[in-house]
């Protein structure tokens, strides 16, 4: 069992998504960096959908009340366990009694920690993300608050083995960390202005020659009114030829609206199921991650780039996650000998 003890600033539990419901106006939800949660999973011997805790600019402190295989991937909020630093992305035995802090955000915006075994919780439409304005999934439909016990799952038979391997490195010690880690092409901090690959959107056409050159010459800035539905975005305003009427249309994370003033929008996680304004843009799946962590007064560059090539980079990251799978499981079956 994990017990918090302080919920930090938005601590929730979420997997891949809620989907099949949109039809219904419920929306996916789901983690906002799909890749930091499905590795976080991986290192723990998890199924890549199983629910994490996403932590947010300031983590929780939390106690473990037995033995945990855990492992912490995304950003860099300064975890450490009894006072001493824990390292991301690599899996971590801790001790039962001991306690997980996180301090300051050294990089990105937000971070998942996985336990071996997930979290037992019920499913709500197929899913055990936390839903919050609508109070569903998760841990009683809201973010963790202080004093909330989180019962943990059985771990699998991978799990067992990593557990095994980790305990031989305890030597007294309240937690034990792998020594590799993953390949820095997860785990490669982004640059202070990243670049975010955006396909043309549906109205992509109605916007002025100089706004659609803007999208993707200019730097856009993320703004405080920004959360997990969408990030409001400061920069060059994006303006259309003329005033058209348009009925709502399917949205999808990483959608770019733009409302009348011209500042876009870019649609996250809790985005709704349908939107009325126009849409500029489409950021490519595979940059989402990107978009996840950036907070606040970040800035980023949007290029261009095809359906085409959208698609083949998503196949060429699933590709890399499902070799990273393979290569974790011949790491620990090489030093469970």
């Amino acid at each position: 069992m994990i017990k918090i003890t302080k919920p930090g600033l938005l601590t929730s539990v979420q997997d891949l998504g809620r989907y099949g419901y949109q039809k219904y106006g419920v929306i996916a939800s789901g983690v906002m960096d799909a890749t930091a949660h499905r590795i976080a999973n991986l290192l723990v011997g998890n199924d890549e959908n199983e629910a994490t805790l996403e932590l947010t600019l300031l983590g929780p402190d939390m106690e473990f009340t037995e033995d945990t295989l855990i492992s912490i991937c995304g950003g860099n909020l300064s975890p450490s366990v009894d006072g001493k630093p824990v390292k991301l992305w690599r899996s971590v035995l801790v001790k039962a009694g001991s306690k997980l802090k996180f301090g300051g955000c050294k990089t990105g915006c937000r971070a998942y920690l996985a336990v071996a075994g997930g979290f037992d919780l019920p499913e709500v439409m197929d899913s055990k993300s936390t839903y919050i304005r609508a109070g569903i999934g998760g841990f009683n439909g809201k973010p963790l608050q202080a004093d909330d016990e989180l019962t943990l799952g059985e771990p699998s038979d991978f799990a067992t083995q990593i557990t095994k391997v980790l305990s031989a490195e305890l030597d007294g010690q309240k937690f034990a960390e792998m020594q590799w880690t993953i390949a820095s092409e997860f785990t490669a901090t982004p640059a202070s202005k990243p670049k975010v690959r955006v396909m043309k959107g549906r109205q992509y056409d109605w916007f002025t020659q100089d706004s659609q050159m803007k999208l993707f010459t200019e730097s856009f800035e993320v703004t405080s009114q920004s959360d997990r539905m969408g990030y409001r975005m400061k920069g060059p305003e994006l303006l259309l030829e003329k005033e058209q009427e348009m009925l709502s249309e399917a949205v999808n994370s990483g959608t770019i609206q733009v409302p009348s003033e011209g500042n876009p929008i870019v649609l996250l996680a809790d985005r709704q199921t349908t939107g009325g304004y126009p849409k500029i843009g489409q950021i490519a799946t595979v940059d989402l991650p990107i978009m996840a962590q950036l907070k606040p007064g970040d800035k980023v560059q949007f290029t261009e780039v095809s359906h085409e090539v959208a698609q083949q980079l998503y196949l060429d990251r699933e590709k890399q996650i499902h070799q990273l799978k393979q290569g974790i499981s011949l790491k620990i079956k090489q030093e469970s000998k």
